[in-house]
């Protein structure tokens, strides 16, 4: 572990501020459902549908398996997972079904993480 990502003083010599990590810890929320997002959106494969739902706002299974180069029984399996944890919705037409984002909360959360992405990717890119 690098020295630079750490106190040079243990914190047993100098006191925590009490004050701020008693007021930071009692304005904490449950984030277990934000973390079942996270992890979900940290697939690659499940990341690329909800990145391929936000230029298209709705896809069939068929076609999110040819965008991810799949089986359609993978494809499914991926849309049924971000539909369990309300990231996706779906929705029967004859013997199709099409998937979407749930709500434009989703939508923007996949786009800025990606804008975040490319930004910091360019921000490498010029220190070399």
């Amino acid at each position: 572990m690098s020295t630079q990502d750490m106190c040079e003083v243990t914190c047993e010599i100098t006191k925590v501020n009490e004050d701020t990590v008693s007021s930071v810890k009692n304005k904490l929320p449950d984030v277990t459902k934000v973390a079942q997002i996270f992890k979900a959106l940290a697939d690659e494969t499940r990341l690329k549908i909800a990145y391929a739902l936000t230029l298209e706002e709705e896809l069939c299974v068929c076609d999110v398996s040819e965008i991810i180069g799949s089986s359609t029984a993978t494809a499914s399996h991926h849309l049924r997972f971000l539909r369990d944890l309300s990231l996706a919705k779906s929705r029967r037409k004859g013997k199709l079904v099409y998937y979407s984002l749930a709500d434009h909360h989703v939508n923007e959360l996949v786009k800025i993480a990606y804008e975040h992405a490319i930004e910091e990717g360019e921000e490498d890119g010029a220190s070399d």
